[in-house]
């Protein structure tokens, strides 16, 4: 069994049971996270859903594989100090830009990884990153903050040292006292946003 998409892509599509087992219906058998990793690496896409209620939960199971590679010795992908962060911005004004801003950071590194790839045999042989690589970082630095700057209600600046984003010298916009309108205003921002982040995806 497998889900179309509107784009005429197929998606695999597992279920959860209350035992927590969760059993592919293209291959008619039951896997493991590991099994759900390998296929993520693969570029097998997949959706996950509880097979009670038949609830998405797609994301859940993906933040548990996450939770199982980490654990693994060697394995760190996340440092402790973004987690940090990642935690502090839950509930935070901030929340909602965040999602497309982690995904267009990451697509962009993941865009350039055969470079990073290359760069960093030149390492092995002895011969360092290079100023190629370290020019590509600070591009991606001066990308982020770009987008980070369109999209978000207050202005950021990020140091020459790579500091923590800090707010700049020139004064936020005075929130409305109104909460309706408040709320129109980041729901425009947040659509205005998106239409960014294609348009740099697209470049």
């Amino acid at each position: 069994m497998a889900e179309t998409q509107g784009s005429g892509d197929v998606r695999v599509v597992i279920k959860k049971y209350a035992n927590r087992r969760l059993y592919n219906t293209a291959s008619s058998s039951y896997v493991t996270l590991e099994h759900l990793s390998d296929m993520v690496k693969q570029g097998v896409d997949f959706v996950v859903y509880d097979a009670k209620t038949n609830d998405d939960i797609t994301r859940t199971v993906l933040t548990q594989i996450i939770f199982e590679e980490e654990s693994r010795e060697g394995q760190n992908l996340l440092p402790i100090q973004f987690l940090r962060q990642l935690i502090g911005f839950y509930g935070n004004s901030m929340q909602a830009f965040l999602p497309s801003y982690l995904e267009l950071s990451l697509a962009t590194f993941a865009e350039q990884q055969e470079r990073m790839r290359t760069q960093f045999a030149t390492l092995g042989t002895g011969g360092g990153l290079g100023s190629g690589y370290e020019e590509q970082i600070r591009q991606n630095l001066a990308m982020f903050d770009r987008a980070m700057k369109m999209f978000s209600p207050f202005a950021y600046a990020r140091t020459d040292e790579g500091a923590a984003p800090q707010k700049s010298a020139e004064p936020a916009p005075a929130p409305s006292t109104a909460g309706d309108e408040t709320l129109n205003v980041l729901k425009k921002q947040m659509e205005e946003m998106q239409a960014q982040i294609a348009k740099l995806a697209k470049r």
